[in-house]
């Protein structure tokens, strides 16, 4: 958490310089790449964040890994972190970049969080509602969750709509246990 202040700084510092080459959405989508790639290789990420591996060792998997397949910008950003020793900080700053730039274009990120996976159709008619009640739009993200049951829980910045089974059946068990109502015999 130390280095979230700097990743949010070099995640706007790209923002402005993708901006100015009129190339943000290509930058984000290789922040959300480099971000997904990580995430899923944790043997990669831990490489990244070792002080024992030289740094040059890092910029030649990092080049091997995204050459060709992301925006000069994106690379740039591997250079400019080995230069200042912060290579360990790519991670933090792919998903800063990511967050910043849907707030730029106004996007939310709502997440949903169902028993199963939720279908393309259910999906649309959500980020449907979303643009009704928010104004704005969303990516969604899906999580999973067999122990609500049935029904989702909703989270778009700070409203949580919550319409699970889990807590339908929450709420009975309070009001039988607030019941003061006792039969007489």
């Amino acid at each position: 958490m130390k280095d979230s202040r700097a990743a949010l700084r070099y995640a706007k510092a790209i923002l402005n310089l993708a901006k100015d080459s009129n190339e943000q959405t290509a930058v984000n989508n290789d922040m959300l790449f480099i971000a997904t790639t990580i995430s899923e290789n944790s043997d990669f990420e831990v490489m990244l964040e070792s002080p024992i591996v030289k740094s040059s060792d890092k910029i030649n998997v990092l080049n091997a890994i995204f050459k060709g397949k992301i925006n000069n910008i994106s690379l740039g950003l591997f250079h400019l972190l080995n230069d200042n020793k912060r290579i360990a900080m790519l991670h933090s700053i792919a998903k800063q970049y990511a967050i910043i730039y849907d707030f730029d274009k106004n996007m939310q990120v709502a997440k949903v969080t169902t028993a199963v996976p939720l279908t393309k159709a259910i999906e649309a008619k959500v980020l449907a509602k979303i643009v009704a009640l928010t104004g704005d739009k969303a990516n969604l993200e899906n999580e999973i969750n067999p122990n609500i049951l049935g029904g989702f829980i909703l989270r778009v910045g700070d409203m949580q709509y919550d319409a699970s089974i889990s807590s339908y059946l929450n709420a009975l068990k309070k009001e039988f246990d607030n019941s003061h109502y006792i039969p007489k015999i």
